[in-house]
């Protein structure tokens, strides 16, 4: 448990959220292939020496991976596709739909999109065999300079940018089947319950209640469709019974647990 006096850049926001909800990453290469959603996208500026090569600019992220409405600046560089963790992943519906980052102004991710683009321009021994995986840093780099750079105006990443409401969402994030009281999460970021409850609201859009509801069903809904008995599921997220859990389940996704036990991820 993160403790409220730890400075704020001690504090993981983000592995907890990984580890539930994996981020794998396909290289596409330099050029779209024809009909392939693209959802990670760098390009750069041609160089005036043609043997220098092209240097990066921009990186684009789009959470559907469609390339309507994708203007891209410069020339495409490296293009991938994207997994942030399957359906209903929080990383994925917490993003806008498009986000432009100049790495001029990133200089960590920048470094690591270099590394990427090299393996992919230059391929050596080995190579094949990274590229994703640096792909995948990249990916979480970028996460990381939209939580901090307020990439989102409200809900999860917005959320995780507040030097004090990311502890309880940590907090929540890492623990959901504790039975959370408002006081204790207010405690843990070092705000009265009032100022706690207004500004959770005011900055990720909902209550910490209900937030606290949707994450221990989004990660109900992960284990079931990975086969996990309902019962079991139900107490590791944090439900006191088994009818309790799927009332709760069937509101929020219109369907009861046993179908989705039945379909797995199809039916998202």
């Amino acid at each position: 448990m993160n403790d409220a006096s730890m400075p704020q850049g001690r504090v993981d926001r983000l592995s907890a959220l990984i580890d539930r909800f994996r981020i794998s990453a396909c290289v596409l290469g330099s050029a779209l292939p024809p009909g392939e959603p693209a959802h990670l996208l760098l390009t750069g500026d041609e160089t005036l020496d043609e043997n220098e090569p092209l240097v990066l600019r921009r990186l684009v992220f789009r959470v559907d991976g469609t390339r309507e409405g994708c203007r891209l600046q410069g020339r495409l560089a490296v293009a991938a596709r994207v997994d942030l963790g399957g359906p209903g992943s929080p990383l994925a519906t917490a993003l806008p739909e498009e986000v432009c980052i100049d790495l001029a102004e990133a200089p960590a991710l920048a470094a690591v999109a270099a590394v990427l683009h090299e393996e992919v321009t230059s391929p050596r021994c080995g190579g094949k065999a990274i590229v994703d995986r640096l792909c995948e840093i990249v990916v979480i780099r970028f996460l990381r300079h939209a939580i901090e750079t307020g990439q989102a105006r409200d809900g999860l990443i917005a959320g995780l940018g507040h030097p004090q409401i990311m502890l309880g969402l940590v907090a929540m994030h890492e623990a959901p089947e504790r039975r959370w009281r408002l006081e204790e999460l207010a405690g843990i970021c070092g705000m009265s319950r009032t100022a706690f409850a207004t500004g959770f609201r005011r900055t990720v859009g909902q209550t910490p209640g209900a937030y606290l509801q949707a994450w221990r069903l989004c990660l109900a809904r992960q284990e079931i469709a990975r086969g996990g008995v309902l019962k079991s599921v139900a107490g590791r997220v944090g439900f006191s019974s088994a009818s309790a859990f799927s009332r709760a389940y069937s509101r929020q996704f219109g369907q009861p647990p046993s179908d989705h036990a039945r379909v797995g991820f199809s039916s998202a």
